[in-house]
C-alpha cells in the first residue's frame, strides 16, 4: 500500500498494539485513548428463532449451529461501546441475482410443502443427492429436490427456515449498506451462516450466502472491485462457486485442508478461477492443527494477494471456529489472536463488511467475536 492510493479508507492505515487478556472469561480491550473503539453492528433478534437437527456421526441431532451461538455473541457484544442497527428487508433483486430464482422459489416453499405430505418428520432432509454418473436436472418431487438442491446431511429446512436465513441476508446486505454510507468496519451478526451455499445449493448450515450478497451489494453501489476474505476453519466452497468464473470479485481463503476436513470436494490450492475470473481464486489450506504461526502466514499471504489486487470494497467471512478449543476445528488460536488478525485484515486500509460465519464453542464464542472486532 502506498500513501497515494485513491482508494477510499475508512481512516488513515496505523501501527497500533492492541492488549487482548481474558482472565475468568472476561475480555478486556486496551488501546490508545484518542481510537474509536465502536463498530456498527447489524442484527436481529429473528435470528434466534431457528432451531435445526442435522445428521452427525451417523445419528440425528440438534444441530450444532443453535441459537446459543448468536445469543451469546449478542450478549457479549452488547457491553461493548457499538452501535446497532436492525437489518433493512433483503433487496429481492440482489437476492435473485446471487442464487437462482429456483432455488429462492424451492426454500420459500419446501417447508409448507414437507408439511402438506402428511405423516413427516421434524426436519425436511433428502436422502439421495445427485452424485457423480448421475443425471443432472431438478426432480419435480419434494424429496428429489430436497437432495438436488442440497449437498449435505448437516443440514436440514425446519419451521421458519427460510425466514431467519432471509433475516440473515438482509443483515449481510445492510453491513454492506453501511460500510458504503460511513466507511467504517460494519459486522453483520448474521445466523445462519451463508459460506457454504452456493447459488442454488444449502448445506453446511448455509442457505444463503451472505457474504455473496454483501459482495455484490458493494459492486451494486459504486466499488469496482471486492475482494472477499474467508477465515473460517472450513472453506467457503459456496462464495468460490458464486464468483469462481468472475474477476470483480477476488477470492481468498484460509481454511483446513480439504482432504482432511469438511467440505472435502473443494478448497485445494489448484483452484485459480475460470475463465474472467482465472487468478481471481486463492486458496491456502493448512493441515489439521495447524499451529498459530502458521496460520498467520497463511493470513499474511492472503492479505498481500488482496492488497495487491487493488480492491476497493472488502467483505471478511468470519469464522471463530479455528479456535483452539473449538468442536469442529483443530487449529490452535486463543483469543488474542483473532484481535491480532482483525489489525492485520484493518492495515488493508479498506473499510470491511464483516459476516458471521462458524464458531462452536460457546462459551468462548462472544469473547472470540468482541476480540475480532476490537481490531477496528
Amino acid at each position: 500500500m502506498v500513501a497515494s492510493d485513491p482508494r477510499p479508507h475508512h481512516r488513515s492505515t496505523r501501527a497500533v498494539a492492541i492488549e487482548v487478556t481474558v482472565a475468568e472469561g472476561i475480555v478486556t480491550q486496551r488501546r490508545p485513548e484518542d481510537e474509536n473503539v465502536a463498530v456498527i453492528v447489524v442484527y436481529s433478534e429473528s435470528q434466534r428463532s431457528l432451531t435445526g437437527l442435522e445428521l452427525h456421526n451417523g445419528e440425528l441431532v440438534a444441530s450444532f449451529e443453535s441459537a446459543d451461538r448468536v445469543t451469546g455473541i449478542a450478549d457479549a457484544l452488547r457491553s461493548e461501546s457499538h452501535e446497532w442497527v436492525e437489518p433493512t428487508e433483503i433487496d429481492e433483486q440482489l437476492l435473485r441475482r446471487v442464487h437462482t430464482t429456483d432455488y429462492v422459489d424451492f426454500l420459500a416453499t419446501a417447508w409448507s410443502r414437507w408439511v402438506e405430505l402428511g405423516d413427516h418428520g421434524p426436519a425436511a432432509m433428502g436422502f439421495a443427492w445427485p452424485g457423480r454418473g448421475l443425471a443432472s436436472g431438478a426432480p419435480t418431487d419434494l424429496i428429489g429436490q430436497l437432495g438436488y438442491y442440497s449437498f449435505a446431511a448437516d443440514c436440514s429446512i425446519v419451521d421458519g427456515t427460510y425466514e431467519v436465513a432471509r433475516s440473515a441476508a438482509s443483515t449481510a446486505m445492510t453491513a454492506a449498506d453501511r460500510v458504503i454510507e460511513t466507511q467504517a468496519a460494519t459486522f453483520g451478526l448474521c445466523r445462519p451462516p451463508g459460506h457454504h451455499a452456493s447459488a442454488d445449493q444449502f448445506g453446511g448450515y448455509c442457505f444463503f450466502n451472505n457474504a455473496a450478497l454483501a459482495a455484490q451489494r458493494l459492486l451494486d453501489r459504486g466499488a469496482s472491485r471486492v475482494g472477499v476474505l474467508d477465515v473460517d476453519y472450513h472453506h467457503g466452497n459456496g462464495t468460490q462457486s458464486i464468483f469462481y468464473d468472475r474477476s470483480d470479485v477476488i477470492f481468498a481463503s484460509v481454511h483446513a485442508d480439504p482432504l482432511q476436513e469438511f467440505p472435502w470436494f473443494a478448497g485445494h490450492a489448484s483452484e485459480t478461477g475460470s475463465g474472467d475470473g482465472e487468478g481471481a481464486n486463492l486458496n491456502v489450506p493448512l493441515a489439521r492443527g495447524a499451529t498459530v504461526a502458521a496460520w498467520f502466514d497463511a493470513l499474511d499471504r492472503s492479505l498481500a494477494w488482496i492488497s495487491e489486487a487493488q480492491v476497493d470494497g472488502l467483505v471478511v467471512s468470519l469464522g471463530v471456529d479455528t479456535f483452539k478449543d473449538d468442536p469442529l476445528g483443530t487449529f490452535q488460536l486463543d483469543t488474542a489472536d483473532f484481535a491480532e488478525s482483525a489489525a492485520r485484515i484493518d492495515a488493508l486500509g479498506v473499510a470491511p463488511a464483516i459476516v458471521m460465519e462458524g464458531g462452536y464453542a460457546v462459551d468462548a464464542l462472544g469473547r472470540n467475536v468482541a476480540a475480532f472486532l476490537s481490531g477496528f
